[in-house]
């Protein structure tokens, strides 16, 4: 397993497997190919079916530029090794190719070329979450306490960077109104929550509040904000906005919260070396079945549970996503990924209160529960990968237009003569 490093990373939205990872990519052929002035992009499989709803041409073009950029669609084609494969070419001036590079995204921003491998150089010995525990228990510490022998103290400088980035998110979320980019023309919700639930009672209150920051962030994301992939930009709404509540409520410092980040950070590490991260490979289970999961870890273990109630918490909240589809309507994260954030927050802080009730104890291990997770991902037909092809995405081929339905009148329409 790499570093949690990987896991956090900040820039902008929407989409960290098919917006950041192709920029990321885009750069690095730059930095190989000084001096070129024309390139041609091939994009395949899910980054071609919904790349433009993603921005993907616009990060790429954004980094290549003042050089001319050709742009080739394969929405139909993918390959063996990951759903997620871009071909990059220089040019000539008579269009020949001088220079070829493939790169696949496999998700969280992180880009591997052909041939490589995502854990190339190791920064964790165990593999799993039953060996962490074991390590933890011999040792009586956290799983934060691992990442911290593991990577050093300066693991927090990062953390802290990373908290500052979603802190920023949330409250530039929180402050913005207006409408979505894209052809749905989704209107931003967060600031109106947020002024809803300040005046509303103290029981409904915390409600409304993780609703407004899950949606702040989510927000931020499809709108081509800076965020934190946490661990996709996809699902980046879902930690800040659960820990963001939990720190207000109980008066967590920031360093509890970075503490809580390290924890989060390798329960999504341990999903991206056994399953996947990328909604394009295992459906959104993968991204926000996998921030719920972190989530729920980095809850439990604020709220003063052992690591053993805290796998619990972070095995059911995955365990509860298992077979979701990743659908976006029109290619954008928008629908019906921004209510994910708001529910997933809700769920995580569910589960890690549930989990503190027990002793830790259960039948399905964290580990099984990811192995499944992986299993079922791949049994999804390609139309509920990120392709926008089946599920709520086929919503796209209509109008949308709010629409208000009647029971009433539902009924009386299904009603048996």
């Amino acid at each position: 397993m790499q570093s949690i490093k990987e896991i956090f990373k900040i820039g902008n939205g929407p989409s960290s497997s098919h917006t950041m990872g192709p920029k990321f990519a885009a750069e690095r052929f730059k930095r190989e190919n000084p001096g070129a002035e024309k390139f041609r992009v091939t994009l395949y499989g899910s980054l071609a079916a919904t790349g433009r709803g993603h921005l993907t041409d616009k990060a790429i073009i954004d980094v290549l530029k003042p050089a001319s950029v050709e742009f080739v669609w394969k929405p139909k084609v993918a390959r063996e090794s990951h759903t997620n494969p871009l071909v990059f070419d220089v040019l000539s001036p008579d269009g020949s190719p001088i220079a070829s590079k493939r790169f696949y995204s496999v998700g969280g921003g992180t880009i591997i070329a052909d041939g490589e491998k995502v854990d190339a150089k190791p920064v964790y010995k165990q593999k799993n979450m039953n060996e962490i525990l074991k390590w933890c228990h011999e040792n009586g510490q956290p799983v934060w306490k691992y990442v911290v022998d593991v990577e050093g103290e300066d693991v927090f400088k990062h953390l802290g960077e990373v908290w500052k980035a979603m802190k920023e998110s949330l409250a530039r979320g929180l402050d913005t109104e207006g409408v979505l980019p894209g052809g749905i023309k989704l209107e931003r919700k967060a600031r109106s929550y947020y002024y809803k639930a300040k005046r509303n009672d103290q029981a409904s209150q915390k409600t409304g509040l993780l609703s407004a920051y899950a949606l702040a962030v989510s927000e931020e994301n499809a709108s081509g904000g800076i965020v934190v992939t946490a661990p996709t930009c996809g699902s980046c709404g879902v930690i800040p906005s659960v820990l963001k509540i939990l720190q207000e409520t109980y008066n967590f410092s920031d360093d509890d919260i970075l503490k809580a980040l390290a924890t989060a950070g390798h329960f999504g590490n341990v999903i991206k070396a056994n399953a996947s991260i990328s909604g394009a490979e295992v459906g959104c289970q993968g991204e926000i079945g996998s921030a719920c999961s972190m989530a729920a870890a980095a809850a439990a273990q604020l709220l003063g549970g052992t690591v053993y109630q805290v796998e619990y918490a972070a095995e059911m909240a995955m365990e509860h996503h298992l077979g979701l589809t990743c659908d976006p309507v029109m290619g954008l994260v928008q629908i019906p990924c921004i209510e994910r954030n708001v529910f997933a927050a809700a769920r995580a802080l569910t589960c890690a209160e549930y989990a503190l009730f027990s002793d830790g104890r259960h039948r399905i291990s964290f580990d099984e529960v990811i192995e499944t997770m992986r299993l079922t991902g791949h049994d999804l037909k390609s139309s509920y990968r990120e392709t926008a092809q089946g599920g709520l995405a086929k919503l796209g081929e209509f109008n949308h237009t709010p629409r208000i339905r009647h029971c009433g009148q539902n009924a009386q329409k299904n009603k048996r003569v």
